[in-house]
């Protein structure tokens, strides 16, 4: 635990700083079968209205996904996930939000969503499912999450295997912190995200987490989505028949605390009044105040 190092990222034309304190980035899923929320905000009303509640009860940014993740997720056309996620983006930042990001791996979603409203561009695959989606980054020069994943959405979980976890997946985001700067994409601009659960079982997570300064030698501000994951549920497994998504609420906190603790810059959460209440009493801990 220590002083996390501050970082500089220009934001909706304007330069915004990482590390003074953690930013919070609200969860808002236009799909109808994500693991925690799927269904309901489907509907576009209910998506933005979701999205203006999220940044009343403190989020910083708002990621807006139209496709689902989950081991089994149905795939999504751009056509479908533009439909999905574009007016939501437009209708948000026509009420005055933001700033707003767009969860996607296709360049041509990201592109409809930043000329919807969208500032930033959340890549899970790590610019690695489309070859347009980097250079598009450094075309529109904004901000971008460049995450850990190994193979596909239909293949990450079978079996994940790491001789070193913390090691491997440092060394593979390097990799996309690269191929980010071969596109031309300014390395100022890109935030990394270790992944957690993407290609990783409750073990691999866990590590991860409990290794994360680690992360710091790829000298970039670090997002990470601990929020309802399935080691949380395994690691209360102990304490109740299950654990179910809707009761992992006191896990995430904990999770949040550890990683805003371990040097996370950005958690990426589905309950935000109580995440930034996490956040807060964390911050004023590495502050000594």
């Amino acid at each position: 635990m220590g002083q996390r190092r501050h970082y500089r990222i220009t934001l909706r034309g304007a330069e915004a700083v990482l590390g003074e304190r953690t930013w919070v980035m609200g969860v808002l899923n236009v799909t109808p079968d994500s693991f925690s929320d799927g269904g309901r905000f489907l509907e576009h009303a209910a998506a933005v209205h979701h999205g203006l509640a999220l940044f009343e009860a403190g989020a910083d940014v708002v990621d807006v996904g139209g496709e689902s993740t989950r081991p089994g997720g149905a795939a999504v056309s751009d056509a479908e996930e533009c439909r999905r996620v574009v007016p939501v983006i437009r209708a948000l930042r026509d009420c005055g939000a933001g700033p707003l990001s767009v969860d996607t791996t296709k360049a041509a979603v990201a592109r409809a969503a930043l000329d919807a409203g969208a500032d930033i561009v959340n890549d899970v695959s790590g610019f690695r499912f489309d070859p347009a989606m980097a250079p598009l980054v450094a075309e529109r020069r904004v901000p971008a999450v460049v995450m850990h994943l190994r193979g596909d959405f239909a293949a990450m979980h079978h079996e994940p295997r790491y001789g070193d976890v913390l090691a491997e997946v440092a060394a593979e985001l390097r990799q996309s912190l690269d191929r980010a700067e071969e596109a031309g994409v300014d390395r100022e601009q890109v935030i990394v995200d270790p992944g957690l659960g993407f290609a990783k079982d409750a073990g691999h997570s866990l590590e991860v987490l409990r290794r994360l300064p680690e992360l710091a030698e790829l000298d970039r501000p670090v997002l990470v989505g601990p929020s309802r994951k399935s080691f949380i549920g395994k690691a209360l497994r102990g304490l109740a028949d299950g654990v179910p998504v809707e009761e992992r609420l006191m896990g995430t906190a904990a999770a949040v605390a550890a990683c805003v603790l371990a040097g996370a810059h950005v958690v990426r959460v589905h309950d935000v009044r109580e995440m930034v209440q996490v956040a807060r009493v964390c911050d004023a801990i590495l502050a000594g105040e």
